[in-house]
């Protein structure tokens, strides 16, 4: 169901917030009570405002682990998914001059703006009039003081009006996740042109981007993770980076912790497994510096080319996982479970790298009623598979 602009200028007005504030009050959004809950917004809304009401309050609950105060922002469920969290987008505001004018194209629901209008004078572009609506409602709503927001595409914006700019360009703009820049809207070619226009540029990436040549000597390279995993690349350029840097940045609650280093180091494999285990932060392993790690930490990988790191000094790192090794064999399910009765052990969480397991298959069939609890990491080690029971630090 497709609402049009009319319905969204409806949800983001005075008139949407009894409806939103019934829907809210329901304890569930599935089954019978969400058919309820439709059939009674029917008895006075069109089929399109309905929809848009119990779409909003699912996506605000789903948007608490991202935003703060989302319960009084508004998403499209793409803009939701493409939303930069706020915790990284007040790291990635820093790098912006407080007294500084900044261009955010392709603002999408606003995920970065909040944050930068926050910092000084914000402009939000997107070409899209319905989310160019959600994203100014936002920052009206959350009182940002230094936000604006126009409908445009990001090209027929000025930029050297600007001090800097930062953008999130389309990565689906045939409908398909793409993670080549060319294929990106604006165009690889449009990003150049805006960079020679006014070179204080960050472009906002997928993770897994192929970056075009020559742009990391030219650039900083910095893969952001929050709450366990890494949600973008932003590439600095300008005044807002060091060319040729490289780094891993990891946001979480209670700190901000970079690496930098030497990518594409390859450790040196374990003769045989140390005391700890150790999972480089996805970050870490998107910027392409385990080995770097590694090598700082004097670790070593248990394979070749799996991102599991062994030794026998306990490292305590934002950058890294840890692990206390209780036993060791090669996996087999029947021994296995024997192992961990025998330990009393019943809640198990299974992790592997680089076998072909699912490691929510095995979890289900090792659960049990017992006590203790235990990770069992899965990995390739002198031509089998290695069952690792361990104890998670930390």
């Amino acid at each position: 169901m497709t609402a049009a602009i009319d319905d969204y200028h409806w949800l983001l007005s005075p008139a949407a917030e009894p409806w939103l504030a019934e829907a809210a009050g329901a304890d569930t959004l599935r089954g019978g009570e969400m058919v309820r809950l439709v059939q009674r917004l029917r008895k006075s809304l069109s089929a399109e405002r309905a929809h848009l009401i119990v779409e909003q309050v699912e996506l605000r609950r789903r948007a608490k682990e991202k935003f703060s105060q989302a319960e009084r922002m508004f998403f499209t469920r793409v803009g939701l998914e493409q939303a930069t969290d706020e915790r990284i987008a007040a790291h990635k505001a820093k790098r912006f001059a407080e007294d500084g004018r900044v261009a955010d194209l392709c603002c999408g629901i606003g995920g970065d703006l909040l944050l930068l209008g926050q910092r000084g004078p914000a402009t939000g572009v997107d070409a899209s009039e319905i989310v160019a609506a959600i994203a100014r409602k936002n920052c009206e709503v959350l009182s940002i003081p230094f936000a604006e927001v126009q409908c445009a595409r990001a090209e027929e914006i000025s930029l050297a009006e600007y001090d800097a700019w930062h953008i999130d360009p389309d990565r689906r703009p045939a409908g398909k996740r793409t993670t080549k820049v060319e294929l990106h809207e604006p165009s690889l070619e449009t990003l150049e042109h805006m960079l020679a226009a006014n070179p204080n540029g960050a472009i906002k990436l997928a993770p897994a981007a192929d970056l075009p040549p020559g742009w990391a000597e030219r650039g900083h390279c910095e893969w952001i993770g929050s709450r366990g995993e890494c949600r973008q690349l932003v590439y600095w350029h300008g005044k807002l980076g060091e060319s040729g840097v490289r780094e891993a940045t990891i946001v979480d609650e209670r700190q901000t912790s970079v690496w930098r280093g030497e990518p594409d180091l390859e450790p040196e494999v374990a003769a045989s497994l140390g005391r700890y285990l150790y999972e480089p932060h996805a970050a870490i392993l998107a910027a392409r510096l385990m080995g770097d790690v590694a090598q700082v930490h004097g670790l070593s990988t248990v394979a070749p080319r799996v991102a599991y790191l062994t030794g026998d000094q306990r490292i305590d790192s934002p950058v890294l996982a840890g692990f206390e090794v209780l036993e060791t064999l090669p996996f087999d399910l029947k021994r296995l479970a024997g192992l961990l009765a025998e330990r009393n052990i019943g809640r198990v969480e299974v992790k592997k790298r680089g076998v072909e397991i699912d490691p929510l298959v095995v979890q289900k069939k090792l659960q049990t009623k017992a006590e203790e609890s235990a990770v069992i990491l899965l990995m390739p080690r002198d031509r089998q598979v290695l069952a690792v029971v361990a104890r998670r630090l930390g």
